[in-house]
């Protein structure tokens, strides 16, 4: 393991009984670093979740906590999940369910209200510390959940799908949260399908497909790596192009998306503007709805390596 590093997970393969879910799965998470594992469902992303944090074992390979296998109870504790379905009491208040969850933690008692008060400002609660969280919207809510998941100060902390439901304004509250925490020095492992918030927030993005990692890195590398210059095309046409037309399409790069009338793709930056390509399609009897160059994301990148358009 290289120094600094808080989770190893090497060569990591898991079966349930009726096929192979986790095959050769490697990846490393520093002190201090925000990684993002995207992928569609059924990729293993939560099967890695549960082996990370002991509820299964691994068939074969090793998972390691700043050093030390996970299979340890002690070891597990410094783990902090924080489960996609909320997992607070709506007819107590934050201040009560983190009361509640600090003795679950195992935090002494007399050390109960420093950790409440701690992670009250942690999740920026404060002002709704004595509300009851049923009167809660659900960005508040989610941050009492994310509250409880580090009264016992974690090495890691895992978020499955921690803004699903939440308005933009909540979502932002709680990308804050996760920043600050990242920028004392925790380890933050979230799964999403918002792949501009796993843009906006991670250092690394880990895209894994039928159990295996298919690439990992700083969004900028990877888009960089698979895209280089050049920009993405999206036409949507008025009408359903004929067999030819489509034949054309397809020789300019372009592939047709789930409607027969939108079609997608890269475009050298040395190709000419929307402008031009407009043109040539009315040149040949298709009329365009809507057409854009824009550069590529992580859903395009997303699109690229699974095949599947990202489902929020």
């Amino acid at each position: 393991m290289e120094a600094g590093t808080v989770l190893a997970v090497d060569d990591v393969h898991f079966s349930w009984p009726e096929r192979p879910v986790l095959r050769g799965l490697s990846m490393q998470l520093a002190e201090g670093e925000l990684y993002a594992l995207l992928g569609p469902n059924g990729a293993g992303k939560t099967t890695l979740i549960k082996a990370i944090c002991g509820r299964i074992r691994p068939g074969k390979g090793r998972i390691r906590l700043d050093g030390e296998e996970t299979a340890s109870s002690a070891v597990r504790q410094r783990i902090g999940l924080v489960p996609q379905e909320l997992a607070i009491y709506t007819h107590l208040t934050p201040r009560e369910n983190l009361q509640v969850f600090a003795r679950l933690a195992g935090v002494a008692r007399r050390d109960v209200g420093e950790a409440v008060t701690r992670v009250l400002q942690a999740a920026m609660l404060q002002e709704r510390a004595d509300d009851l969280v049923r009167t809660l919207s659900g960005g508040y809510q989610r941050r009492v959940n994310i509250a409880a998941a580090i009264l016992h100060r974690p090495r890691l902390l895992i978020l499955d799908e921690p803004t699903v439901g939440v308005d933009v304004d909540a979502r932002g509250s709680i990308h804050q949260v996760l920043h600050n925490l990242r920028a004392g020095g925790m380890a933050v492992l979230l799964t999403t399908h918002d792949l501009e918030q796993a843009e906006a927030l991670s250092d690394r993005v880990g895209f894994l497909l039928d159990g295996r990692l298919a690439d990992q890195g700083t969004p900028q590398q990877l888009l960089q790596q698979y895209f280089g210059d050049a920009r993405e095309l999206v036409l949507v046409l008025r009408q359903t192009p004929d067999t030819a037309q489509a034949e054309w399409l397809r020789e300019q790069g372009l592939t047709p998306a789930r409607a027969a009338s939108i079609w997608a793709g890269l475009q050298p930056a040395d190709r000419g503007g929307a402008e031009h390509l407009s043109g040539r399609l009315q040149a040949r009897g298709m009329e365009v709805r809507e057409l854009r160059l824009r550069q590529p994301d992580l859903n395009s990148l997303f699109l690229k390596l699974t095949g599947q358009e990202a489902t929020p």
